[in-house]
């Protein structure tokens, strides 16, 4: 465990966000996180976990809250069944490392999710998605530990509670501080549990996800009729660099807003108004409706408002138009943000929700 003072931030925040924090703790295993929780660094002082920093917005100068910056490295095959590989990562490690490692090595089933920013940690807080494919498809469990009991112990699916970019570890504990986590289950564990590893049971019997029109599309100009898991892994990182920015040369923090559900009867009612708006049936029955669209067509795409604006090429992404030494704020980001949201609002009726954490 390493404890650092007066922290710059700008390098820990993919979209490049000028801020310090007051604290921050390097995290390197689960005993860390133990030692940390023991420490008088923590004392029940607020935490902040950060992986790779996509998806945060910081509004302060000075992050007062501990920062646990989480650095857990390590891929392996840690179990087998007759249907699945087990396959384990640290929660430090990058996520797109891990997509490109399980291909590489034969393991498929994580290839869709290529290129999507972030660490093997934060993805089951997020329950991060693309192309069809969301974590929980291919989650298997995951370690943590407990900051108040300061106890290692393990979650499956279930216990995790996935919603479309939701989980137990966003939505604050319910229970009594001293309530052990086994049965604190259910009332949010944001703030208490700190993800230390992540396992994922990656199918033997692998079939190709090319449900989303963008593969389908590569599939056609490819004319590949069973494309490999190598190959889907290759035209999701195409199309995902031709649409969205590199945060090493435009900061940004990916998606910013949740694509809204609607009912079929809420949907009709859109499309009565706006029939060219785009939108996906889902399992359940509610229909999934495209935010970058409703925002390209109120005009956004493109658009600046301080150092923050609009990408060109995809309107769900905000970006730093600012430089290194006059870079966005995390307050110029918000503003714009809720700009859209007004706009968006008041054609279509529909509130858009962010994706990133804002602190």
């Amino acid at each position: 465990m390493l404890v650092e003072k007066n922290t710059p931030l700008q390098d820990c925040n993919t979209f490049g966000i000028v801020a310090s924090a007051d604290t921050l703790v390097r995290i390197r295993s689960a005993a860390d996180v133990q030692k940390f929780a023991a420490s008088p660094h923590y004392q029940g002082r607020q935490v902040l976990v950060l992986g790779g920093g996509s998806n945060i917005v910081l509004t302060g100068d000075v992050i007062h809250a501990v920062v646990l910056k989480m650095e857990i490295p390590g891929i392996a095959v840690v179990g087998e069944t007759d249907s699945h590989w087990i396959i384990e990562a640290g929660a430090g490690v990058r996520w797109h490392d891990l997509v490109a490692w399980t291909v590489e090595h034969g393991y498929p089933g994580l290839e869709n999710l290529a290129l999507v920013p972030g660490t093997v940690g934060a993805a089951p807080v997020q329950n991060i998605g693309a192309y069809g494919v969301e974590l929980q498809d291919r989650f298997h469990a995951l370690d943590a530990v407990d900051l108040v009991t300061h106890e290692v112990f393990s979650l499956n699916a279930a216990q995790c509670a996935f919603g479309y970019r939701d989980s137990i570890f966003k939505h604050a504990p319910a229970a009594p501080a001293g309530t052990p986590v086994a049965k604190a289950q259910g009332m949010g564990l944001a703030g208490r549990a700190v993800i230390t590893k992540v396992r994922f049971a990656l199918s033997k019997h692998w079939k190709p996800e090319l449900g989303y029109l963008d593969l389908q599309r590569k599939q056609e100009q490819e004319g590949v009729a069973h494309p490999t898991a190598q190959q889907i892994f290759d035209w999701v990182v195409a199309i995902r660099q031709a649409k969205l920015p590199d945060p090493a040369v435009v900061g940004n923090a990916g998606s910013f807003f949740k694509n809204p559900t609607v009912t079929e009867d809420q949907c009709r009612d859109i499309i009565a108004r706006e029939p060219k708006i785009v939108h996906y049936p889902m399992p359940d029955g509610s229909i999934k409706l495209a935010a970058g669209w409703m925002i390209d067509a109120c005009g956004w795409k493109g658009k600046t408002l301080g150092n923050a604006g609009v990408y060109d090429k995809q309107a769900l992404v905000l970006v730093n138009r600012g430089t290194a030494a006059n870079s966005v704020t995390g307050g110029e980001v918000m503003t714009l943000a809720k700009a859209i949201q007004t706009s968006v609002y008041e054609r279509f009726g529909i509130r858009l929700e962010p994706e990133p954490v804002v602190v």
